[in-house]
């Protein structure tokens, strides 16, 4: 899928070429009102991510690495600047736009799984499809039974999440962010509650979906697994002050 998608810029994105950003935030600025005043959680970013990349961000606590992720996937807007995805400016999208942009357009891995606990592991992947509309009905069950498959567990499809150790509910979480082939894979901290083994195992997974031409995105404190992507960006304050391409 080499174009993000919206109805609105359907045929605008199609003309982009692999040189373009994929998804760009310009001098973006995020400002949060606490009882104590304001606080400035994000300074300023210039960011370009291409087709393709395998980046993680990393920083110490506070630094602005989940607000960030909340920027690229339209979970939060700016206070100022601009989040442009194709041709397409998410920040001046409403909410239910921005929802449907990110439906088709983002898969979202986090740390905790978020996994609903009544239904089982395929109906949680297919619950992600019923959400988009992008899978045809009919499809929607095999396509979740192909991708548990892909992640290694298609044996535990018709378990309830509790039954699942934590590694295995990651994986199913990941096999839910790809259920509308979205062309973005957006994780936070997807290993931090994971062994060594079960994280380079997760770890793998996601570099794989590289390799058939996603855009991945880790936040991680695992300075080792964060060795391994091709990119890596390094927060402090709310600023880039680090932005390292693996040779």
């Amino acid at each position: 899928m080499d174009t993000l998608k919206t109805p609105e810029t359907v045929r605008e994105t199609r003309s982009a070429t692999s040189a373009e950003s994929l998804i760009a935030l310009r001098n973006v600025v995020k400002t949060y009102t606490t009882p104590a005043g304001s606080f400035e959680a994000l300074r300023g970013i210039d960011l370009q991510i291409k087709k393709g990349e395998f980046m993680a961000v990393v920083g110490r606590s506070g630094s602005g690495k989940s607000t960030l992720l909340n920027m690229l996937t339209g979970i939060d807007r700016p206070t100022s600047g601009e989040v442009i995805a194709g041709q397409t400016a998410i920040h001046q999208l409403g909410e239910g736009k921005t929802a449907r942009w990110r439906g088709r357009n983002v898969g979202i891995v986090f740390q905790f799984f978020q996994l609903l606990p009544t239904l089982t592991v395929v109906e949680n992947i297919m619950l992600a499809m019923d959400f988009c509309k992008t899978i045809p009905v009919r499809a929607r069950k095999s396509r979740s039974l192909q991708l548990l498959g892909q992640v290694g567990i298609i044996e535990q499809a018709y378990k309830l999440p509790a039954m699942l150790s934590g590694g295995e509910q990651q994986r199913v979480a990941i096999a839910r962010a790809l259920a509308n082939d979205p062309p973005i894979i957006v994780a936070d901290e997807p290993t931090g509650n994971l062994d060594s083994e079960t994280a380079a195992a997760v770890f793998q997974l996601l570099q794989s979906q590289v390799s058939v031409g996603k855009t991945v995105i880790i936040v991680t404190h695992d300075q080792d697994l964060a060795a391994q992507v091709n990119r890596t960006i390094t927060l402090m304050d709310g600023r880039i002050v680090n932005d390292r391409v693996q040779p």
